[in-house]
């Protein structure tokens, strides 16, 4: 998602002193009024992850406002709204093993990781994948997995799974690869085109299903080498 400019004197009183909890509370009141929408077991989720952990101490103050904010590298923590109706949109039931591609800060997976049984996290840039990968552990996130890597091929290793998100904009398709690494029945998030889908797949075709217009950082095949 794109960031806007931060002005921390623009900033609600109400955002100085907040806790975890309060915080997390607030910003999951702003998406049900701005947005109209409620997934309960989604947000029980999001209640159970603090965002502050997964943003630079310089950007705590905005951690739990409804917009994406820059971690390294160039990339995103994604705007909450944004990580709440992708994680709806997998449909999780919690027995489910998810593939996300794109770890950034880990706070998708963290949430990802109170909603399935296992979580393969991919990460392209070798410092994001480590940081992510030791806070996770630090938080105590045990059925997370973070690997640094080419998202684009997947994780054959622990495929197949029963869920695909991508948390980067993919211009074009998804990769074949990917496709092939989801079991019958299973679900592909992705924004593609700046537009959200939700693939499922039957028997080796697709139902495609459109959700509307989101902006996130560019999906980038790694080197090889």
């Amino acid at each position: 998602m794109g960031c806007p400019g931060f002005r921390k004197n623009n900033l609600p009183a109400t955002y100085e002193k907040m806790t975890p909890q309060s915080g997390t509370r607030l910003m999951l009141e702003e998406i049900k009024s701005k947005y109209g929408f409620n997934s309960p077991r989604v947000f029980k989720a999001m209640s159970a992850v603090p965002r502050s952990s997964f943003v630079s101490p310089k950007r705590r103050h905005y951690a739990y406002r409804d917009m994406a904010l820059p971690i390294s590298h160039g990339q995103t923590i994604s705007q909450p709204y944004t990580v709440a109706f992708m994680t709806h949109l997998l449909k999780l039931k919690g027995n489910e093993r998810v593939l996300e591609l794109g770890t950034g800060s880990g706070y998708q997976a963290a949430v990802l990781s109170h909603l399935a049984r296992e979580v393969y996290s991919i990460e392209r840039l070798r410092p994001l994948a480590q940081k992510a990968k030791a806070r996770l552990l630090s938080l105590n996130y045990k059925n997370v997995h973070v690997k640094w890597g080419r998202g684009e091929l997947g994780w054959p290793a622990k495929a197949p799974f029963d869920a695909i998100i991508i948390t980067a904009q993919i211009q074009g398709e998804i990769p074949k690869v990917l496709k092939d690494q989801l079991k019958d029945g299973g679900i592909i998030v992705a924004p593609v085109n700046e537009t959200m889908l939700r693939l499922t797949k039957k028997v080796n075709k697709f139902k495609t299903e459109s959700f509307g217009s989101f902006r996130f950082v560019p999906f980038v095949k790694a080197s090889p080498h």
